[in-house]
């Protein structure tokens, strides 16, 4: 196996660290992906979510055009951030999106370069399929993840047919030798979250954020109040505990 990636100074890697600590109660930040109605949105900002997420990808039965999703984004409330989600787009495609839909932050899931990513003037999230070809050992993982050191955050997601939403979990332990720290890129969690996995994710990892999708769905693309609610119930309870 090839040698971890190298680390920046003061950051050490997942398998290291013990739980961040910080002055009061802890709080794991909370984004809904794959908004396509605004009753969902309002359940989503009524349940407390910290961010929602707008898919542009259209293969997926969440995507969304522009103009669909300048609609949603007028409904959210300050302080309630917006992410745009692409896999492999053209750079025309995302300017459009940052024109109509002024996203706070940009997700990428697919191929895309560091210096793709980081072209738009946009902060950005860089989501990694753990478990993919190439992205199938903790060493490997980690030199992904160091080559895309400009992201505001790194999101760890399933490897499946498609690209998310698939409700599939993955192998924490790949993400054994990814680095953290100040200073690194927040830790997010992703794929086959739901209201009774999560909590036991958020004690083991304690991601910055988990990103949640079909694991608050009646069907794709269609959140449910109920469990959107249940979600966010069960990760106060895990931060709860992990604060007790």
């Amino acid at each position: 196996m090839s040698a971890p990636a190298a680390l920046p100074d003061g950051a050490e890697p997942v398998s290291t660290l013990a739980p961040l600590s910080v002055s009061g109660p802890r709080r794991t930040r909370v984004k809904i992906c794959g908004l396509t109605r605004a009753q969902d949105l309002d359940a989503a900002v009524a349940a407390g979510a910290d961010a929602i997420g707008l898919v542009f990808y259209p293969p997926s039965r969440r995507c969304l055009t522009p103009d669909q999703a300048a609609a949603l984004r007028v409904r959210v409330p300050a302080f309630v951030g917006v992410t745009a989600l692409f896999v492999n787009p053209e750079a025309e495609a995302v300017r459009r999106v940052i024109e109509a839909v002024r996203p706070d932050l940009l997700q990428f899931h697919g191929e895309e370069s560091p210096g793709f990513c980081a072209g738009f003037g946009v902060r950005h999230v860089k989501a990694f399929r753990a478990g993919a070809p190439g992205l199938d050992t903790p060493a490997a993982l980690a030199r992904a993840c160091a080559a895309h050191g400009e992201a505001a955050g790194w999101l760890f997601d399933s490897y499946s047919a498609g690209y998310g939403g698939s409700g599939g979990g993955f192998d924490t332990a790949l993400l054994a030798d990814v680095p953290r720290g100040p200073g690194m890129p927040a830790l997010i969690l992703s794929g086959g979250l739901k209201a009774d996995t999560v909590g036991a994710q958020i004690a083991a990892l304690a991601p910055y954020a988990v990103d949640v999708s079909s694991g608050v769905e009646s069907a794709p693309g269609i959140k449910d109040a109920a469990r959107i609610q249940a979600f966010m119930r069960a990760v106060r309870a895990a931060d709860a505990l992990r604060d007790a």
